[in-house]
């Protein structure tokens, strides 16, 4: 059997170890931390269960197909409901919205904020699932090498509605007016890695995800999608080793020969990088070997990092649904304190999610298990005093606009920020979600799959293609593994030729 390793166990790692072990590969997991993940890790304390990372449930197309193509389903490793709210909206204590779910629901709530509006939502989300369609369809599976790939009739004809060369600020302003609506709207390219004025109107595709296709959550926690792909990748036979370090990628003749892992060299013929994609090419690959500088690397655009808070209380909450938005803070000038003047930011958006309120396994009876994050602009130097003074904003910021006393019912806190992500990931400038999607940074643009000055050496994860976010990832390691399936079959056909 050929063996092959892969480095990191997140999202991208995980798909990619399944879809080469389907094809007869003799495949290994290798992760530096002692449990799988990557982002996606959990922990457990005091009777809460913590997930470390994601914690929307979008695009369950995707997750879908990921099974599927083993000829499983999503239900066989998890259950899934659909939240009603999707989420909830704070603008001010006395401007509180709940975003429901659906379409019908959504046009009439959108009609008492706007009236005329929608019509103009049904228009924009209809664009939306043309760009999802097409995006699903023509471009995310592809492997970005060519620009080539991009040649095809179908989207060629559609490319103007596809919005590419329109910001997403401008789009959205054609159709609403009211600036909640707006800001609602612009909110998921937040994490796209560029502010909505420097975002391609393409990424609406978004919208379409959050309004039509909806917000869910699996049941005991985004942890458990990582608990069935691990399943799901040992019973196809493929091996996992935790606490296990690659130190060193050693290289002869254009060719990967061996590993360092834990001090010793292991052989494969392939190997996936699934880990922070700057780190293995500059930091375990020799420079001769490295397809690109760190000029290349510190010019590129990142998606944000963030600071997030895991906060146990021994008291249920009234004003909170599953997922919270804290919008009343200025949209534009927290954007600009991350993507175009870094800085920590003076009065800044953040997210809440609540999952004890959908699922009681993940705090104990009468107690609320609270995840805070902050996004906050890659490359930013963290310190205990910074984590602090911003856990302590948003404690008085929760507390104002919701009315509930929270500070004095904390029963478990912990904090992780930039330094944490560099230090568990090896992330790049400390960042959280990966390269941003920017027009410049999209397909064959991005970070290379492939290494052509070392020929069985990948990369997978969310600084290549397709881009950040858990639905990508997945996507991401299907199509490194197909690469290098179509890579073997052809290697092994001019062996026999």
């Amino acid at each position: 059997m050929t063996k092959a390793a892969v480095i990191g166990s997140g999202f991208s790692g995980l798909a990619a170890a399944c879809t080469l072990a389907r094809e007869g590969f003799d495949v290994t997991v290798l992760e530096k931390n002692s449990s799988p993940g990557g982002r996606a890790r959990k922990f457990e304390t005091q009777g809460f269960m913590f997930d470390m990372g994601p914690s929307w449930y979008w695009m369950p197309d995707v997750f879908e197909s990921f099974f599927n193509a083993f000829n499983k389903k999503t239900s066989d490793y998890y259950s899934l409901v659909r939240l009603d709210p999707s989420y909830r909206v704070f603008y001010s204590k006395d401007d509180v919205w709940d975003i429901p779910a659906g379409v019908p629901a959504l046009c009439e709530f959108f009609e008492r904020i706007e009236p005329g509006s929608s019509v103009n939502l049904l228009r924009f989300l209809e664009e939306g699932q043309y760009k999802y369609e097409v995006g699903m369809q023509k471009l995310v599976y592809k492997p970005g090498l060519s620009i080539t790939e991009l040649m095809d009739a179908g989207l060629l004809k559609g490319m103007l509605k596809l919005h590419v060369f329109q910001s997403m600020s401008a789009y959205v302003r054609k159709y609403f007016n009211d600036q909640r609506l707006i800001q609602l709207l612009e909110f998921p390219v937040l994490f796209l890695g560029a502010a909505p004025k420097n975002t391609p109107a393409l990424y609406s595709l978004m919208n379409y995800a959050d309004m039509s296709l909806g917000t869910w959550y699996p049941q005991g926690g985004m942890y458990k999608i990582i608990e069935g792909m691990v399943s799901l990748a040992e019973s196809l036979g493929v091996k996992f080793r935790f606490n296990a370090t690659v130190e060193q990628i050693v290289v002869h003749d254009k060719m990967v020969e061996g590993l360092i892992v834990n001090g010793k060299q292991e052989n494969y013929t392939y190997i996936v990088a699934g880990a922070d994609y700057h780190h293995v090419e500059q930091k375990l690959l020799p420079a001769e070997h490295r397809k690109y500088d760190e000029e290349y690397w510190d010019d590129r655009k990142l998606a944000p990092s963030s600071l997030i808070y895991y906060v146990g209380l021994n008291k249920k909450l009234n004003k909170l649904q599953h997922h919270n938005l804290f919008f009343d803070a200025d949209f534009n000038k927290h954007a600009d304190q991350i993507y175009d003047n870094p800085a920590w930011p003076e009065k800044p958006l953040f997210y809440v999610s609540c999952p004890s309120k959908t699922d009681s396994t993940v705090a104990p009876e009468g107690h609320e298990n609270l995840f805070i994050l902050m996004p906050s602009a890659p490359g930013l130097i963290d310190t205990e005093g910074v984590q602090k003074r911003f856990f302590q904003h948003t404690i008085d910021r929760i507390e104002a606009l919701t009315g509930e006393s929270i500070r004095e019912h904390i029963v478990y806190f912990r904090s992780y920020g930039p330094s944490n992500f560099i230090q568990d990931y090896n992330a790049f400038k400390g960042n959280a979600y990966g390269l941003a999607n920017t027009l410049m940074q999209t397909a064959n643009l991005k970070p290379s799959i492939v290494n052509k000055k070392v020929k069985n050496l990948f990369y997978t994860g969310q600084l290549t293609v397709p881009g950040p976010g858990v639905p990508p990832s997945l996507i991401s390691g299907q199509v490194v593994a197909q690469h290098i399936i179509n890579e073997h079959k052809k290697s092994r056909k001019r062996e026999f030729a």
